[in-house]
């Protein structure tokens, strides 16, 4: 399947205040543009597999990625899904290393690719880029390793509600367009984020629909409660 290429100028993007190019200048954005490639993809399309080698950094103009780790038992793990303005790829690339994960579209998106010369020259040129890119670098490690010793500490039932909250705000970008936050993940999707099997992942939340605390209609989920959710999840 042929993707189709769209023309997206960096100046003119309706994301960029959610990217990590808004403290560029005008000359950087145009490079950005010149060099950059802008790509539609389908629904269940990879942009890159665990163990290859970058060859330059993605930005998610719209459309949600997943970014998931498969398991020696051959199970995917989900450990982010990118929303738009997301820069992709880049901590693998600027190591130098394979990527340590794969990303794979969950609905039809479209993702900028600037090839790893171009995105380092750039980088280069920016200081306030470098600083940008390494606080979030230091922050997520942070966030990482807090939340994988949380969840792995936590029954099902409040990784649940932990991951509900969390993709709450990952999908709240999108509510500006139609008013209100819905969370669009397959079960098997969902059920790979939060560590478990379909089946109790189906379970909890035919009980969270009975405690008031969501609704769904088809994949798609609405949270009701948000202070309920985070009193399941033992957040205070």
């Amino acid at each position: 399947m042929k993707n189709k290429r769209v023309d997206l100028a960096c100046e003119n993007c309706k994301v960029q205040e959610f990217t990590r190019f808004k403290s560029l200048d005008s000359d950087e954005l145009d490079s950005m543009t010149y060099n950059k490639t802008c790509t539609a993809y389908k629904k269940g399309q990879v942009l890159f597999h665990e163990g290859t080698r970058p060859l330059g950094v993605f930005c998610l103009h719209a459309g949600k990625i997943k970014i998931y780790k498969t398991g020696y038992d051959g199970k995917d793990q989900i450990i982010q899904i990118s929303k738009p303005g997301d820069l992709i790829g880049y901590k693998a690339m600027i190591s130098e290393e394979m990527y340590p994960v794969s990303a794979e579209t969950l609905e039809d998106a479209t993702v900028c690719f600037i090839p790893k010369s171009d995105f380092l020259s750039v980088l280069d040129s920016s200081s306030q880029l470098n600083r940008i890119l390494l606080k979030e670098a230091c922050q997520e490690l942070g966030v990482m390793t807090e939340s994988l010793t949380n969840l792995a500490q936590k029954p099902v039932r409040e990784r649940l509600a932990v991951t509900l909250i969390m993709l709450k705000d990952t999908y709240g970008i999108d509510a500006a367009e139609n008013g209100e936050v819905e969370i669009n993940l397959t079960r098997e999707d969902l059920a790979n984020t939060v560590g478990t099997a379909t089946e109790t992942l189906i379970r909890l939340l035919h009980d969270f629909k009975e405690e008031k605390l969501i609704e769904s209609k088809g994949r798609k989920i609405k949270v009701l409660d948000d202070r309920g959710l985070f009193k399941v999840a033992n957040i205070y």
